[in-house]
């Protein structure tokens, strides 16, 4: 099946199948296509850039899709996609957006780092969401920048380029006239900041409304991260710390921790952050939040509750402690994350 990409004419030229003819005079957004092409992220894109909006005069946005490579092209999902234009569109566009990209092992071809670094010289915006982040960090310029990315990608995005500082935790990051964000849902996030500093908030809270999302989003990543499970090398070590998430309600004391692994409390602190690449007092916080979590979404159980169970002992502490780990209020946290059955039921 053959999916146009198409939104508007451009410079005199139209696509090959009737669209309504550009009404806008605003900022030319160009999305960049490739083999592989991300769907989601180009489809939030050309969501917030493509379509038509009359309420918001003719001084909207203007958008098309811009091929990088020669096709066929393909997208995920098992489409084969039609660009509005080739690479030349990029020399036009004042805002090139990066929908993601085919892997973070994927070389980025350096004729487009090298065009891209041009047409931002000239005074260009560069977006990108998720691993576009990738072909971004390839121009060079977020050298010595901080820049976002999917959490799971910044690990790999740090290795690749080390002059990168890279934020795991935010939605979205802006350098300059250099704007990143982090996973897929994440851009959504970016682009309407985008709209909101180029028209202000009534629009951004306007296309927040059509596209039935908040206008901004509070918390970050650290409310989605998943827990990582370490590869525990210290056999001494693995036992005590099933045995603390059994008991987290328990007072863990790191000379307890020592004496339950019959070792000196220097020798424990070198081999616990040997097995697990963190000190006794932060993991165990981090566990306790993670417990939180779960009974937070999991029943009734009210904060103070919660906080006895999981051994932080007050509402106070769970908050502060679940507000520095996850940038939420445990009571936000249940908000957002509480079953659909159960929203209803409340």
């Amino acid at each position: 099946m053959a999916l146009r990409l198409v939104s508007c004419q451009l410079a005199g030229m139209t696509s090959s199948i009737d669209i309504l003819p550009n009404r806008t005079t605003g900022p030319l957004v160009a999305a960049l296509l490739y083999d592989g092409l991300c769907t989601f992220e180009f489809g939030i894109v050309s969501e917030v850039f493509g379509l038509e909006r009359p309420e918001m005069g003719p001084g909207w946005y203007r958008f098309a899709s811009c091929a990088i490579e020669p096709g066929p092209l393909r997208a995920q999902g098992g489409f084969s996609i039609t660009p509005d234009q080739g690479p030349d569109l990029l020399e036009e566009a004042d805002i090139i957006v990066v929908p993601g990209w085919k892997g973070a092992s994927v070389d980025v071809p350096e004729a487009l780092s090298k065009r891209l670094r041009a047409v931002h010289d000239r005074g260009a915006r560069l977006v990108s969401i998720c691993s576009g982040a990738f072909v971004l960090a390839a121009t060079g310029l977020l050298d010595g920048a901080v820049a976002a990315t999917h959490w799971r990608s910044a690990d790999a995005l740090r290795a690749r380029f080390p002059r990168v500082e890279v934020d795991a935790a935010s939605l979205y990051r802006c350098h300059g006239r250099v704007s990143t964000s982090a996973g897929s849902a994440a851009g959504i996030d970016l682009l309407i900041e985008i709209v909101k500093r180029d028209f202000g908030p009534e629009a951004a809270n306007s296309v927040a409304r059509r596209l039935v999302v908040p206008a901004h989003r509070t918390g970050g990543q650290a409310q989605f991260l998943e827990r990582p499970v370490p590869a525990h090398r210290g056999g001494q070590i693995a036992p005590l710390l099933d045995r603390m998430r059994e008991t987290l309600d328990q007072d863990w004391p790191v000379e307890r921790m020592a004496r339950n692994c019959g070792m000196s409390l220097r020798t424990f602190l070198r081999r616990f952050h040997d097995a697990t690449g963190s000190t006794p007092g932060d993991w165990l916080i981090a566990e306790r939040v993670e417990a939180a979590k779960t009974l937070l979404c999991g029943g009734p159980l009210g904060i103070e509750a919660v906080a006895e169970a999981v051994g932080f002992g007050s509402a106070h502490a769970l908050r502060h402690h679940f507000r520095t780990r996850t940038g939420l209020a445990p009571s936000a946290y249940r908000q957002r994350f509480l079953p659909v059955a159960e929203v209803h039921k409340a």
